[in-house]
């Protein structure tokens, strides 16, 4: 499988690296130029551009930059026409370019119509005198002529026809060649998936634990190359059909100015759509081996701790979030350069001032930087990670969301909390590593003590025993005792040392227990009760002649 993405990768690359080289064996497959500069001088600059025939670029003109769209225009409609009349003649008929004198300049005709005057800037785009050049243009203008009338001819069309049928049925053959080949690779990464081993098997500890994490994380691994394999799979098939298309247009005169309009129309955006695609699987290729390397670590044992399984997970969900979201941000960054470039556009002066910017806002911008250093230490110190309840100040929460930039709690209310990661001074963890049942039960003053605290003790112990509830409690139940004397009565407190965000499930399934227990033993809870002490005789009196009435 690795040797078949590597294959489409490295294919795909040649053929996205080498498309510049490679025009020049696709047939009469122009090389389009914007108009370049000549002179530096605003609108009185000297540009230059090219001349096609069919679609094929014969030679090229030069003119001011204001003169030269017109000037362009005109020579070129005057070839068409010259072409369409000379291709309507008899198949023997000759093609004759001269070159004439008029006011000292040379001036070139074809079958006695004028096409154009050679002026000092043609001369000076070949680096040579009006008249040479004028020799080169009509040498060129009397090959390129006779050819595309011999192109014309039947038996010409005919074999062009046979070389574009061989073509399609190549173009059909490959494509249901990778399309077989996308479907094998899907069925053998089905049949290769491994089974997921029991929580219950029996294997050590660690390993038990870190099971379910790198399995989770291979999956991740495997759908991420998966997305990227399948990106190139597609890829592959649009360079086959476009690729061979537009291969096909270029075998015949009458559609190779298709050509000319293909590129001229999707020259940027087939750029800029390449630097999107690779830079959408440069992303997913790096989640991938960040994935690999989360893997390979946990494998080996370096983040495995004795305490818990639970808090490695948070951890390394945490770890992959973030360094994805770097890795991200510089993709993005890469990818946006190198679509100036596939532009045209002159990066050095861009990224001089991008520094500048960035000196700029960073100085008015301390709170994020802040923010950043912060959230760096928070995720590298493990003060807490996705998954965690904690609280901060007055809020608290299950940690929805964590970046270097900001924190997302969810109340139990359901609130999303957002907290800037400068603004956390002090945080509380509850479930770091592990966690604690604190219980305060009140038991009314008449009731037998002793009774009540091995009561109390006995319910923990068997909860400690079950199958259901053992996984969860780390230690038997901590029976302190008698915590205080409140307005409710005795006050006994119990601990309950738990796993990570298992403390609320266990208090619960306690208290019920215990007051099952406690109804069925005789000894009551307690209410906030007062006593009232009455010693004035009148007062006492007159409820004594009250209750006589």
């Amino acid at each position: 499988m690795r040797f078949q993405f590597l294959a489409i990768a490295s294919s795909m690359a040649i053929a996205v690296v080498s498309v510049p080289k490679a025009t020049a064996q696709i047939p009469f497959l122009p090389q389009l130029q914007a108009p370049t500069s000549v002179s530096n001088d605003s609108n009185n600059r000297v540009v230059s551009g090219w001349i096609y025939l069919d679609g094929r670029r014969l030679f090229q003109i030069a003119a001011s930059k204001t003169n030269f769209p017109e000037r362009s225009e005109d020579i070129q409609n005057k070839l068409d026409k010259i072409g369409q009349n000379y291709f309507q003649a008899p198949a023997k008929t000759a093609v004759k370019v001269e070159v004439r004198k008029v006011n000292e300049l040379p001036v070139i005709y074809v079958n006695g119509q004028y096409l154009m005057t050679i002026t000092s800037e043609d001369a000076g785009l070949r680096q040579v005198d009006m008249s040479t050049s004028a020799n080169q243009i009509t040498q060129k203008l009397q090959e390129d002529l006779q050819q595309a009338k011999q192109e014309r001819q039947t038996q010409f069309l005919i074999n062009q026809g046979k070389i574009a049928a061989g073509i399609g049925l190549a173009m059909i053959v490959m494509s249901c060649g990778v399309y077989s080949w996308e479907r094998r690779d899907k069925k053998d990464l089905v049949a290769s998936q491994p089974p997921i081993s029991p929580l219950n098997s029996p294997i050590s500890s660690a390993v038990a634990a870190a099971q379910p994490i790198t399995t989770q994380l291979n999956q991740r691994q495997t759908q991420h190359l998966q997305e990227v394999k399948r990106r190139l799979f597609q890829l592959t098939q649009a360079g086959i059909w476009g690729g061979g298309s537009f291969f096909i247009l270029g075998l015949f005169p009458y559609t190779r100015p298709f050509q000319v309009g293909i590129l001229t129309a999707a020259q940027f955006p087939l750029r800029l759509g390449v630097v999107l695609l690779g830079t959408y699987v440069a992303i997913r290729f790096t989640y991938a081996l960040i994935d690999r390397f989360t893997t390979t670590l946990i494998s080996s044992g370096a983040l495995l701790t004795p305490e818990s399984s639970e808090r490695l997970q948070l951890r390394v969900s945490t770890f992959s979030g973030v360094t994805k979201s770097i890795a991200t941000g510089i993709w993005i960054g890469v990818g946006f350069l190198l679509a100036l470039v596939s532009l045209g556009i002159d990066i050095v002066p861009l990224l001089a001032g991008v520094s500048l910017v960035g000196v700029a806002v960073s100085l008015a911008s301390q709170n994020l930087i802040k923010d950043a250093i912060n959230g760096f230490l928070i995720i590298l110190e493990d003060q807490y990670a996705l998954g965690d309840v904690i609280s901060v100040g007055d809020v608290g929460g299950l940690v929805e969301n964590l970046n270097l930039r900001m924190t997302q709690l969810r109340d139990s209310e359901g609130r999303l909390i957002t907290i800037p990661n400068s603004e956390i001074k002090v945080v509380a963890n509850l479930s770091s590593r592990w966690s604690r049942a604190d219980l305060t039960i009140p038991i009314a003053y008449q009731a037998d003590t002793e009774k009540a605290l091995k009561l109390i003790e006995s319910i923990g112990f068997q909860m400690n025993q079950e199958i259901q509830w053992q996984p969860q409690i780390l230690e038997p139940p901590q029976v302190l005792g008698i915590d205080q004397f409140g307005d409710r009565g005795l006050i006994i407190r119990v601990w309950i040392k738990t796993q990570p965000l298992k403390q609320w499930d266990v208090a619960r399934e306690f208290r019920r227990r215990l007051k099952i227990a406690l109804d069925q033993a005789g000894i009551s809870i307690s209410v906030p009760q007062q006593a009232i002490w009455v010693n004035d005789d009148h007062s006492l009196n007159f409820q004594g002649n009250g209750k006589a009435n």
